[in-house]
């Protein structure tokens, strides 16, 4: 495509929509379409997937039920309403690959409510007789569940206020139950909750939480929740890195779009979902959604083959001063550092009809070198004390039953522990970005080269600190990447392969 002055960009929103050129835009009756879905937590992620997967089946199905309403509950969701609402709801979506850019802009999300703004409005557009699911991206850190027992963390701050005060709730699930407790005393049928975070059995997870937190608040309410409410389990794949200036000023260059926040993604999309809904929901397999009744062989090769080889390569290659995932492909040593993580998680996935694991790792490995993505490792290293249990830990406890090896599964925990000292290998400075940063960064200071202090951490590690095995490798590991750095730790791992 070539290039625009970014001076003469035409202003996104729903007037301009007949003056882009080269741009797929809606061809659907905007103002005709009622927000059957709210989501939680609109980011990237959300805007390059769910949202993508709606604006196709606006297009192709002539439907007018369900667009979105977005919702942003944390202060950080103010940029996020300013640009929305400045542009009719309405962002451009650029896909990257080494074949080139394509862009669109998405019109699915009618409408856009922050929460700091006016709590009740968000509380009345949940219990709005339309609304009838609810989506959530909100973090793995989001749903107040503690890693090492499985159990609500119902003394988390946010928690009690809202138990306290149920009149103006600030957390996901003091929304969700007020909402829910205003449609019961209405007669109104519950909405479905459907997680779209990376959590393996993520319905599971929402459905124990919120039911803990609706119990607390009132045990009648509890009851009705647990009997009446759906939800269902999926398992959303898609690279979106963080969007930055720089993709702000290509959208305005190569497609003359000015968008205060466009989101870009990869080619590949996947979204699997267990059907399992109580107020109905689109016919998504008209736009390639794979509805079934077992998602969890889905959840676990996804999460334990593409997140769990994001944390190797967050943590090792920020460790190596590389910046983006495609650098940290591009070198031999951490490429085949992936494969080998790969292949010794493998056993412990379920087989999938119809998938053939090899050609899926490989597509991963295609993924993440794509370099017109620029995903920046601080992304994947965020939320360490989430995201290690979730995406890593389960595949240790099966290698452990198993008596397999867990070489590389100790060396992607070690290097989180090496990454918590908060320098690199080149004695830069890392920022370290996590809810319990500072009980990390403490532990890793006391430990230093000892592992122990961390894997005490029972909130996260449950009893694994009791398996020797374990300990002693993930030491050897530690003790490497002090005294060889990341790149000496795996030239040395994969010597003795």
């Amino acid at each position: 495509m070539s290039n625009i002055s970014t001076g003469s960009a035409i202003k996104l929103n729903q007037a301009a929509l007949s003056r882009l050129a080269n741009v797929r835009v809606p061809s659907y009756d905007r103002q005709q379409v009622t927000n059957g879905i709210v989501h939680i937590g609109v980011g990237g992620f959300h805007r390059a997937h769910q949202a993508l997967y709606l604006d196709d089946y606006l297009h192709l199905n002539r439907t007018n039920d369900w667009g979105i309403c977005g919702v942003g509950l944390l202060e950080y969701d103010r940029r996020m309403r300013d640009a929305l609402h400045s542009q009719d709801c309405l962002y451009t979506l650029v896909e990257r690959s080494s074949k080139g850019d394509r862009a669109r802009v998405i019109g699915s999300m009618i409408q856009y409510l922050f929460a700091p703004d006016n709590r009740q409005a968000v509380i009345d557009a949940l219990a709005h007789p339309n609304c009838r699911i609810v989506t959530l991206t909100i973090t793995e850190g989001g749903y107040y569940y503690i890693e090492g027992s499985g159990e609500f963390d119902a003394n988390h701050p946010t928690i009690q206020q809202d138990l306290q005060h149920p009149d103006q709730p600030i957390g996901v699930y003091g929304f969700l139950t007020a909402a829910l407790d205003q449609r019961r005393k209405q007669g109104l049928a519950p909405f479905t909750v459907l997680s779209c975070d990376n959590l393996q059995g993520n319905g599971n997870i929402a459905r124990k939480m919120l039911t803990s937190f609706a119990e607390l608040q009132n045990p009648q309410l509890g009851r009705w929740v647990t009997e009446h409410v759906a939800f269902p389990n999926c398992m959303v794949d898609r690279i979106t890195p963080a969007t930055t200036p720089s993709d702000i000023a290509m959208v305005a260059k190569q497609f003359g779009i000015d968008d205060a926040f466009p989101v870009v993604a990869e080619p590949f999309l996947q979204w699997v979902v267990e059907d399992d809904f109580c107020g109905g929901r689109p016919d998504w397999e008209t736009v390639g959604v794979q509805m079934t009744d077992n998602v969890h062989p889905y959840e676990m090769m996804k999460i334990r083959l593409l997140n769990a080889s994001h944390l190797l390569i967050g943590y090792l290659g920020s460790l190596a001063g590389y910046t983006y995932v495609h650098e940290v492909m591009a070198d031999p040593l951490f490429l085949q550092a992936v494969a080998h993580l790969m292949e010794e998680v493998t056993p412990t996935l379920e087989p999938l009809p119809g998938i053939d694991l090899r050609d899926y790792k490989k597509t991963l490995v295609e993924r993440f070198a794509n370099p017109k993505i620029c995903d920046q490792l601080p992304r994947l290293c965020l939320n360490g004390s989430a995201k290690v249990p979730k995406f890593i830990l389960g595949s240790l406890r099966d290698k452990l039953a198993q008596g397999g090896a867990i070489d590389y599964i100790s060396l992607t925990i070690a290097a989180w522990f090496r990454y918590l000292n908060a320098q690199d290998d080149q004695g830069k400075a890392i920022a370290i970005d996590d809810p319990i940063a500072d009980i990390l960064t403490q532990q890793a200071r006391r430990g230093g080269s000892d592992p122990q202090p961390l894997l005490n951490l029972s909130e996260i590690f449950g009893d694994l600190s009791q398996s020797s095995h374990f300990v002693e490798a993930v030491r050897t590991q530690l003790n490497n990447l002090w005294t060889l750095g990341a790149k000496g730790t795996l030239q040395q791992l994969l010597k003795s392969c």
